[in-house]
């Protein structure tokens, strides 16, 4: 694959060449993989696949996981997500009207488990997300939240390259 972009401007620079990633995680470790692989299954169970990629593609930014920001941003194209909403996450706050409230606050509850600023979730943004949520729907969306951000660790963690994914690819 080359590094040169896509685009039919021939003004345009190529892009910088890609880093190898810092280490093979996978190849060493299949059986952390695997029981990552059987976890992010388990936990996405009963969660609508648009909410799930946008909370994923939300910590991901938040992890700045290059990786899986292109996984997931493909993933939720994938099943149907709009550009628009997708671009918008970085600003999802200011830009609440492309979302549903039960969207904004799966978003608020990912922002809070991702970064726990304070050491802890925040009664109210738990509370507010409880409101749009059944308590195994809730449940489903803690764990989806946790798995990524785990997923993130090994992205950023080992330098994993983007842009080689496509959907449906680890399916």
């Amino acid at each position: 694959m080359t590094n040169t972009p896509t685009t039919t401007d021939t003004t345009c620079e190529p892009y910088a060449a890609e880093q190898p990633a810092r280490l093979e995680w996978v190849r060493h470790s299949p059986e952390v993989y695997k029981a990552m692989v059987r976890l992010d299954a388990a936990a996405r169970k009963g969660l609508d696949p648009r909410l799930l990629e946008l909370v994923k593609v939300r910590a991901s930014q938040l992890n700045q996981c290059a990786y899986c920001l292109d996984m997931h941003s493909k993933d939720a194209l994938a099943a149907g997500e709009s550009v628009e909403r997708i671009v918008q996450l970085a600003a999802w706050e200011e830009s609440r009207h492309f979302y549903t409230e039960k969207e904004c606050a799966a978003l608020e509850l990912t922002e809070a488990v991702t970064v726990l600023t304070d050491g802890f979730v925040p009664d109210e943004v738990f509370e507010r997300v409880a409101k749009h949520f059944a308590e195994a729907e809730l449940s489903q969306l803690i764990a989806a939240i946790t798995v990524i951000n785990a997923w993130n660790r090994f992205g950023v963690t080992c330098r994993l390259t983007p842009g080689h994914y496509r959907p449906g690819q680890y399916a």
